[in-house]
């Protein structure tokens, strides 16, 4: 399997400790306006898709949408992840540039 620029560039950020994963701490770090870029997986629930997209919305923090759990888990190197948020302005702004690309 190829892995896409992004993923690669998500790798990088989470080696460097500029990425959080996991709903409630997402949320978190949207509300306390860290976050500065937010990736949800298109197979998340109803619920926590409102719930990110609605804070995320309020917050003004951007929203990416990537296939499933599985390329997002794997290109953080951990378990299925639903949503993840990265802390980094250049991680984020890189990544944007690379996820309208795909």
């Amino acid at each position: 399997m190829m892995k896409s620029k992004w993923t690669s560039l998500l790798g990088l950020a989470t080696r460097a400790g500029k990425v959080i994963s996991g709903e409630e701490l997402v949320v978190r770090e949207v509300r306390s306006q860290k976050a500065k870029l937010v990736i949800l997986s298109n197979d998340a629930s109803a619920n926590t898709s409102k719930k990110i997209l609605d804070k995320c919305s309020h917050y003004h923090v951007p929203v990416h949408k990537v296939p499933d759990r599985y390329t997002l888990g794997h290109a953080i190197g951990k378990d299925a992840r639903v949503t993840i948020a990265v802390m980094d302005a250049g991680f984020a702004k890189s990544l944007i540039t690379l996820l309208d690309e795909s």
